[in-house]
């Protein structure tokens, strides 16, 4: 029977995990769980794992998973309820028209929405409405779309709430939900005010007028929409679903109960009016394919971190969280992302980080600034780029690779100093 400890046991665990994560490229021909499910059950009859470790380690990630499929619903019912149309409608207003600002804004907006939503609603929900918005004041597309893209990842670093990295490192961190923003909070402002100014400097030509190519074929923008009514009942939800983690988590009720409670307080007036298709709107927002495929992952990436792999990564993490010490955590948990995607990345890096809440919160902005570099860093970036295909012309892989080579290193680094800062005034 193979180990975790040999050499051909230690090549069965990454060749597996790597089979998974091509999975995660081909999951618009075949849904990533079915992959991920058998490999895990075989890693486990193989004796790579053993059963229990196995189930033991879905169990722990349960309420994780909960949590999201409660989030996926909430953000569904927020999209059919017309607030990011609504969102839409601001951006239009407030952009004046101009490239610049509507630039700014929405990195404003990104932000909040990733920070609150996480980012996958930043993706798939204000992505398009962006792109839609661009168009329609005759600004290139271009930085916009990257814009949302990057701050997708950039600016899920805030709360616990706002990534699944984030979620599955929060009880390693020993934080509250408070603890955990507070010394996030930095970071989070100077990570985006970095990124904003490279934006700028980046896209100055672009930001200047708008592309013959971006603007509608009669060669003007399109003509100014319908007013769109403000969404707020749900928007005044949003805010007291924000401020019911704040404080449910000091009582000990878990973050994942919340979120069901909000899933299901949002979901009622649909389920009231039609139930069934209420029901099955709920289904498929909540990802079911998804969840499975996070909790296969957590079993999948049990050999590689058990075994010789893991041991050599564990001995490049320092033990506590000095300046070098964060910013060699982060840089480590970067090149992981960008090497095995940062969801594994993250399962694997956790044990290894718990020792040192600091740490943790390093871990946390390499897995998710890094991805920024290159389009396979995160899922998130792979969903961007399938939107990017059905709305405009996806930017090509150098083209991100370019963008995220400037903006990576220096945002990254600028966070870590952040973080550096708060943990010792924290001290």
């Amino acid at each position: 029977m193979l180990t975790t400890d040999s050499v051909a046991g230690c090549l069965v665990g990454v060749v597996a995990l790597l089979v998974v994560i091509a999975a995660t490229l081909a999951a618009q021909r075949v849904p990533a769980v079915a992959v991920a499910a058998p490999v895990a059950a075989l890693l486990v009859a193989l004796g790579l794992t053993d059963l229990d470790s196995a189930v033991d380690e879905v169990l722990a990630m349960a309420p994780t998973i909960g949590f999201l499929a409660a989030m996926l619903v909430i953000a569904e019912v927020c999209a059919r309820e017309g607030v990011f149309r609504w969102v839409g409608s601001v951006l239009a207003g407030w952009s004046r028209s101009s490239p610049r600002r509507l630039l700014r804004i929405v990195f404003v907006v990104a932000a909040v929405t990733t920070a609150i939503l996480s980012l996958d609603t930043t993706i798939v929900l204000l992505t398009p409405v962006a792109v839609a918005t661009a168009r329609h004041i005759g600004a290139r597309v271009t930085p916009i779309a990257f814009s949302s893209a990057h701050l997708a990842n950039t600016a899920s670093t805030l709360m616990p709430v706002s990534n699944l990295t984030n979620l599955l490192a929060f009880s390693a961190t020993g934080l509250s939900f408070l603890g955990f923003t507070g010394l996030m909070l930095a970071p989070w402002v100077v990570g985006i005010a970095v990124e904003y100014l490279i934006f700028r400097w980046f896209f100055a030509d672009a930001l200047r007028e708008a592309a013959p190519s971006d603007v509608p074929a009669s060669g003007t923008p399109e003509a100014e929409p319908a007013p769109v009514h403000r969404p707020g009942l749900l928007l005044v939800a949003l805010g007291l679903l924000l401020v019911a983690f704040v404080i449910a988590e000091p009582f000990g009720v878990p973050l994942a109960a919340v979120a069901g409670v909000g899933a299901v307080v949002f979901a009622l007036p649909g389920l009231i009016r039609s139930p069934l298709p209420a029901l099955r709107d709920a289904a498929v927002a909540a990802n079911i394919p998804f969840l499975g495929f996070v909790a296969a992952l957590s079993v999948v990436i049990l050999p590689v971190r058990n075994g010789p792999l893991g041991d050599w990564i564990g001995r490049l993490i320092p033990s506590s969280s000095t300046l070098l010490g964060i910013l060699v955590v982060a840089l480590v948990a970067a090149a992981l992302a960008n090497l095995v995607n940062n969801l594994p990345a993250t399962l694997l890096l956790i044990p290894l980080v718990a020792h040192d809440p600091g740490l943790v919160l390093a871990m946390l902005l390499g897995v998710n600034i890094g991805p920024n570099l290159a389009y396979f860093g995160s899922l998130a970036n792979l969903l961007w780029r399938e939107i990017m295909h059905k709305n405009t012309a996806a930017p090509t892989s150098r083209e991100y690779l370019r963008l995220g080579a400037l903006t990576v290193p220096v945002t990254l680094g600028a966070a870590v100093l952040a973080l550096w800062a708060g943990l010792s005034v924290a001290r």
